[in-house]
Formats: C-alpha cells, sequence, structure tokens
C-alpha cells in the first residue's frame, strides 16, 4: 500500500481528542478560515480521532471529545514534510566543510568520501544513524520524512541502504545515480548500465522513487534520462536532483517525465521556470544547501510569480547540507529567497506533500493525517521572525502526541 492509499476514516471506537485555545491554526485549506492558500483560523480547535483530524475551526464550536488539550494561546501548525534527504550515511565531513568555509568550493567529487564511510559501516550503524536524525527532525516538527540511498554505489550496498531507510519510512528514493562509482570513474557508462540493471533490479523492491544527480561532474542529461526511465519502467516515480550548480537540462528532463520533483533549481533559465509553472512537478528547493556552500540562493519569487509549486527541504545529508531544521529553512527563504512567511510555511508542508504527491499529509483539515505540531509563538511567522530559537511546543503524529 503507497502512503496515498492510506485509509482516511476514524475506526468507531477511536477515542477523541481536541486541540482548543490555538491562538492561530495553518490549515493548508483555503476553504477554512481567512480563505488564503493557507487557511488560517484564529481563536481554533483541531478534534482528533484516532490518526486523523475529523474537524477544524473555531474554539469555542469544537465538539464535545474523550480528551482535551489546552494549547495555551499557542500557534499550530501541520507537521512538516521533508521530501528531500539523504539520511543512509556514515563517517564525518567537518574537515570538508571547515575548508570550504576557508575558500574552497564545494564540488560533486566530495560525495565519495562518504561513499568510503559507509560502505564500511555496518547495517546497524547506518540504521541507527537514520533513527538519529529522524528523532531529530521529529522533534523540530517533521513528522513526514524522505530519505535516498546513493552513498553505497554498488549493487549490495545501495540494495541495503534502502533497506535500511525502509525500515524507518515509507518514502525511499533510489539514487544510485549520485555520482559514478569511485572503481567505474573511468567507464560512466558502465556504470550507468550497472544503475539501470543489477542494481536497479535489488533496489526497486525497497524504495517508491528513483532520483539522479543531473550536474557536471555527475550525470548528464542523456545519462539521466536512462536511469529515470529505467526506473519509472519498474515501477518507480521519477525526481530530479536538478540545476543546482549550473544551468543544465535538468529540470526539462524533470517536466517531460513528469516527475514528482525537480529538486534545488538554483539556475533556472526563463523556460526552466515555465516549464515548471506549467506542469505538475515541484520545484523544490533547498536552502540548507546553499548556507552551507555559501553558494547563489535559489529565486524562489520568480518561480512563484510564474505560478510554480514550491516546496521547502532541508537536503540534510553529511556534505553540502548538515541541518534537520525546516524551521531554519523556513527561515532562510524568507530572509534570502523572496517568500513570504505564509509561503515559506506552505511550502515547507504542503509544498513537501506535493512534491511526494501526497494528500494525506502537508495539511490540517478533515481526513488528513493528525500530524500537527505546537509552537511556543502566537503565530507561525515566529518560524522566520525568530530564526534558530526552538520553537516546537508539541507533536502529534498519526494521531499520537510524540513529544
Amino acid at each position: 500500500m503507497t502512503p496515498t492509499d492510506a485509509p482516511t476514516t476514524t475506526p468507531a471506537n477511536a477515542p477523541t481528542t481536541a486541540v482548543t485555545n490555538i491562538a492561530a491554526l495553518v490549515t493548508n485549506d483555503p476553504s477554512l478560515g481567512d480563505g488564503s492558500p493557507i487557511g488560517l483560523i484564529q481563536d481554533a480547535a483541531v478534534v482528533i480521532g484516532g490518526d486523523r483530524v475529523i474537524w477544524v475551526g473555531e474554539s469555542s464550536k469544537a465538539p464535545a471529545t474523550d480528551n482535551a488539550v489546552d494549547a495555551g494561546g499557542r500557534a499550530a501548525v501541520p507537521g512538516f514534510v521533508d521530501s528531500h534527504s539523504h539520511l543512509v550515511f556514515a563517517g564525518d565531513r567537518t574537515q570538508e566543510f571547515n575548508a570550504r568555509m576557508s575558500g574552497r568550493p564545494y564540488s560533486a567529487g566530495g560525495i565519495r568520501t562518504t561513499v568510503a564511510a559507509t560502505r564500511a559501516a555496518t547495517d546497524d550503524e547506518l540504521s541507527a544513524n537514520v533513527a538519529k536524525y529522524l528523532a531529530e527532525a521529529l522533534r523540530q516538527g517533521t513528522t513526514t520524512q524522505e530519505t535516498k540511498s546513493g552513498y553505497g554505489l554498488t549493487v549490495a550496498d545501495e540494495a541495503r541502504a534502502l533497506r535500511v531507510a525502509a525500515r524507518h519510512t515509507d518514502e525511499v528514493t533510489y539514487l544510485g545515480a549520485h555520482i559514478v562509482a569511485p572503481e567505474l570513474a573511468d567507464d560512466p557508462a558502465a556504470y550507468v548500465a550497472l544503475v539501470t540493471g543489477d542494481m536497479l533490479d535489488a533496489c526497486a523492491p525497497y524504495a517508491r522513487w528513483v532520483d539522479v544527480f543531473c550536474e557536471k561532474g555527475a550525470f548528464d542529461g542523456d545519462q539521466a534520462r536512462a536511469v529515470l526511465t529505467a526506473g519509472r519502467a519498474k515501477g518507480l516515480v521519477p525526481r530530479v536532483h536538478a540545476n543546482q550548480l549550473s544551468y543544465g537540462p535538468g529540470v526539462q528532463l524533470a517536466v517531460e517525465l513528469d516527475a514528482a520533483s525537480a529538486d534545488h533549481c538554483t539556475h533556472l533559465t526563463d523556460a526552466d521556470v515555465d516549464a515548471l509553472a506549467h506542469s505538475r512537478t515541484v520545484a523544490t528547493l533547498l536552502p540548507g544547501a546553499e548556507f552551507s556552500t555559501r553558494a547563489q540562493w535559489p529565486d524562489a519569487r520568480r518561480l512563484l510569480d510564474a505560478g510554480a509549486t514550491v516546496a521547502l527541504s532541508t537536503d540534510c545529508n553529511p556534505g553540502s547540507s548538515f541541518t534537520s531544521s525546516m524551521a531554519f529553512c523556513i527561515a532562510l527563504a524568507v530572509r534570502d529567497m523572496g517568500m513570504t512567511p505564509d509561503e515559506a510555511i506552505w511550502s515547507a508542508s504542503a509544498g513537501g506533500a506535493a512534491a511526494l504527491r501526497r494528500t494525506d499529509v502537508g495539511r490540517l483539515a478533515p481526513g488528513a493525517r493528525a500530524d500537527l505540531v505546537l509552537l511556543d509563538a502566537p503565530s507561525h511567522v515566529h518560524l522566520a521572525y525568530r530564526p534558530g530559537v526552538p520553537l516546537t511546543h508539541a507533536v502529534w503524529k498519526a494521531g499520537e502526541r510524540v513529544r
């Protein structure tokens, strides 16, 4: 069963809980509240039954429930949906970061350091690492997390990375085409054949998505097309690392193949922006990478004004964006990428859901999964207004209070 097939009915005997006295509730449903894209309701309540939201509205009109939680005048937002991360890894790249901050630019080749450490790690070590970073993200309000392989680059290591990831999340992505494996650096065609052949056969049963790093130093347009079409033939849905370090064919390829998302989107032509705006491919922006590499910021304003759907994600990985904080990415998007606070909270929740083609998460409306974050603040705007401050007061995931 895929995540989008999750049941939307509440068991008749499930206890109900009302979270009341919410100062401002972001629903991401424009039919609710103020009618804006974030569907803001003032002085609100949310009623949870089982793992679902069964009612939202003004706090004074909340129905009777089995249990009640007083939000104390705090704001509530949907659980963050982080649609791009690389959590199956081992090792540390502190020295690389330190050197880069001293003037050496980031290049795709830095991935090889993590490949060596990941290959040397045990399954238990990798699983513990994934669990640690998922727990870290959950404490900060992330209730849905995608993660990828890509640090094994052999048939056995990529397959075990996906097996490990699948223990922890439903949103698993096959990224054998992260870079060319060191052993085949002089024969990229042979590596593409491996990625689209034996490696894909071994990995497809554990993944929902297929991804490729379409970039100079990684895979060109023809190679990326081969990887994505082979994955699609195995039932995997494409997504693309596109146009991060330079202009290139990644965005156009993503749109052509109806990829769920084109991720990074830092260097875009007008034709790229237009293609995204007239497709259902989501432009997923990853400001942690630009922050950690001192690179050019993606222009979210340009994409939004053109009508493209925009998501925000952490790109949590040990090399170029070692953060699990969606709140931090919201603050960066507002400060440096031209987004309003309303747009940023939508992109970090509903936008991420769109990038994962999910309708059950990223919103707080009847029928949605009960993923809710209470903030130690009266408004979601504080996520950008108070950058770096730990504002997460409480988290519910699938109706269960986990913090």
